[in-house]
């Protein structure tokens, strides 16, 4: 059963990189069913109360920094409740991971993205919404597909997810 708890956390995630990437938007629904889903984790994951306290910390923690860094302008709404909803799961000290691939996909992301947008688009992807939007000049790069990266790649790292599948 947590094995399929584990891979909604993963579709979930992938879902708000596609959405991003294709909309530019992250939808609350996403991280309002991460945070559901984690609850659904709680009572099978075998870990303490205290554990558990810790990743809902490190998930407040990290919505009350990342809605700070959207105030200032530096990140979308979407992706400040993503990232937050993903340190809900990452808990502690998987946070510091989470973290550092999420920023070194963006770092990827941005760089690439830099680099395509320099040249003109083919005309077969200026008729595509989507297309026309992610490979603008000058345009947002969807973080979300980061924070999904960096999330996918650390999570079987965390102590959630490392306990979970040593029986407890």
């Amino acid at each position: 059963m947590l094995s399929l708890v584990f891979m909604g956390f993963a579709l979930f995630m992938l879902i708000a990189a596609f959405y991003d990437a294709a909309t530019m938007t992250i939808p609350n629904w996403i991280s309002l069913g991460l945070i559901a889903l984690f609850a659904m984790t709680i009572p099978l994951s075998g870990q303490s109360w205290g554990v558990i306290g810790y990743h809902v910390l490190v998930g407040l923690g990290a919505l009350v920094l990342t809605i700070t860094m959207f105030a200032f302008g530096w990140i979308g709404g979407g992706d400040a409740k993503l990232f937050a909803a993903a340190a809900l799961w990452m808990g502690w000290p998987g946070l510091l991971m989470f973290s550092a691939y999420a920023a070194l996909a963006g770092g990827v992301l941005t760089v690439f993205l830099l680099i395509v947008r320099k040249y003109p688009m083919p005309s077969h992807l200026e008729s595509w919404e989507w297309s026309a939007r992610l490979l603008k000049k000058g345009g947002d790069v969807p973080y979300g597909i980061a924070i999904c990266a960096g999330a996918l790649l650390a999570f079987p790292e965390t102590s959630l997810f490392l306990t979970a599948n040593s029986g407890g």
